[in-house]
């Protein structure tokens, strides 16, 4: 069977998703088999493993939405991960990554386990929380809680080898209040100080 005819057989079983950008298509299947196969011209098609790369996405208020995920071709066990920010003012329904914000690269150590909303400092508004648990034998976890607003991402707290039965939100939280009683500002930014 052709690459490509068994791609779009994958993607019509649903065991497979294409996403096609001006660069390439890739796709993701339960199939351990990777192929790389001929679509049009220099597009071309990767089928890897499920489950081998972390991709969320979280509704944040005012019709925005950030997408997490895991550096493409990257070890599950370390790398990188970036957090985008998109806003569907202006798109057509349904369609909340259309327009693109802001975007933050950062390194992580272990594969990311969760990525949710919480409130840090207390105050309005949540922020936006990547857990990150180590490939160890320990287990251990990482975190960092990033903010959004006025178009731009920015990290405003991060807590590092905790141990692996540790709450990362509350530890997120003891680090953000212990900053402040420190007079660092309203976070620790270790991107750029004190704020």
């Amino acid at each position: 069977m052709e690459c490509s005819a068994r791609i779009r057989e994958l993607v019509c079983a649903g065991l497979a998703t294409l996403v096609v950008g001006s660069i390439g298509a890739q796709a993701t299947t339960a199939d351990a088999a990777t192929v790389t196969a001929d679509l049009r011209g220099s597009e071309t098609a990767e089928l890897s493993e499920a489950g081998q790369r972390y991709v969320a996405r979280l509704s944040l208020p005012a019709g925005k939405t950030a997408v997490i995920a895991e550096g493409d071709l990257e070890a599950r066990s370390i790398g990188s991960y970036s957090v985008r920010v998109y806003t569907s003012d202006g798109a057509r329904a349904g369609d909340d990554t259309t327009f693109y914000r802001s975007g933050i690269i950062l390194e992580r150590n272990g594969a990311i386990e969760d990525a949710r909303l919480a409130d840090i400092d207390g105050k309005s508004g949540d922020e936006i929380v990547v857990i990150v648990r180590s490939a160890g034998s320990g287990g251990y976890l990482s975190a960092h809680a990033l903010s959004y607003a006025n178009n731009q991402i920015e990290v405003r707290a991060s807590v590092t080898d905790l141990p692996a039965d540790t709450d990362p939100i509350a530890a997120l939280q003891q680090t953000a209040q212990k900053d402040k009683l420190k007079g660092k500002g309203k976070y620790h930014d270790p991107n750029g100080g004190a704020r």
